[in-house]
């Protein structure tokens, strides 16, 4: 099949998967699923991705229990062919792991858990996040040149589809982020309308009062608002969202 038939086929599926479900760590399973499917020709095939969000957030996504156990001993030490090749945007290759010598704690897992071969291909994403494929074969030297090229074909189609994916969840976590800050203000404000009836005072006055005590007690603020809105019998706060 000619290389430009392969990737409209790479294309036509994965964004299938984003038709499908929006989940960014579903998304992620569904990639590596057909990764394995595509790259399983007459022999086992494992495929894991680690995605790192901010810095600081990471996500594993396997196609099998093996490899989600692989990749978060690699996040772990932090260290690997998949993060090497997220950090530095390029394909890495472990012909045999046996006589491999970088990352030599994840390396040690590898090895015992009977995998040979390991190929990193890089994902390219935004600069919030960054991501790479691992696979991993139980023969030595099962990842050729033709394997690298493929795998890089899936990758680069599998970018633009895990980019969209993420903008999504994107907007989907801000848009939360908000209802949970109305949310709050208006337990507050509620909390703090109860002190200023109960003290006569200002609304300043009132929020005052309220930060002080909070801090006094150690608890979060929207807590102890909570707590002083139980306590005159007026239940739960709402939000009323809709015009």
């Amino acid at each position: 099949m000619a290389t430009a038939d392969i990737a409209r086929d790479f294309s036509a599926e994965l964004h299938q998967v984003l038709l499908d479900d929006e989940n960014i760590s579903r998304v992620l399973g569904s990639i590596t699923q057909l990764a394995v499917e595509h790259l399983s020709v007459n022999r086992r095939v494992l495929c894991g991705i680690v995605l790192t969000r901010d810095r600081k957030n990471i996500v594993v996504a396997s196609s099998s229990d093996e490899a989600q156990q692989m990749d978060e001993v690699q996040a772990g030490f932090n260290e690997g062919p998949c993060l090497e090749a997220q950090r530095s945007n390029t394909l890495i290759r472990v012909p045999d792991v046996r006589y491999e010598n970088r990352w030599p704690n994840y390396m040690n897992e590898v090895r015992d858990h009977g995998l040979r071969s390991v190929l990193a291909v890089p994902l390219g994403l935004n600069e919030r996040a960054s991501a790479a494929m691992n696979f991993y074969a139980v023969e030595p030297g099962a990842f050729r040149d033709e394997d690298g090229e493929s795998a890089r074909r899936y990758a680069d189609v599998a970018s633009a589809v895990v980019g969209i994916a993420l903008r999504i969840a994107t907007h989907a976590e801000t848009a939360e982020d908000r209802r949970l800050a109305m949310e709050s203000r208006t337990t507050i404000d509620l909390a703090a309308g109860i002190i200023m009836g109960q003290n006569r005072c200002s609304q300043d006055e009132a929020m005052t009062i309220l930060k002080s005590a909070s801090n006094h007690r150690n608890i979060k603020l929207r807590t102890l608002a909570e707590q002083i809105i139980s306590q005159v019998g007026h239940g739960p706060a709402s939000t009323n969202f809709e015009s």
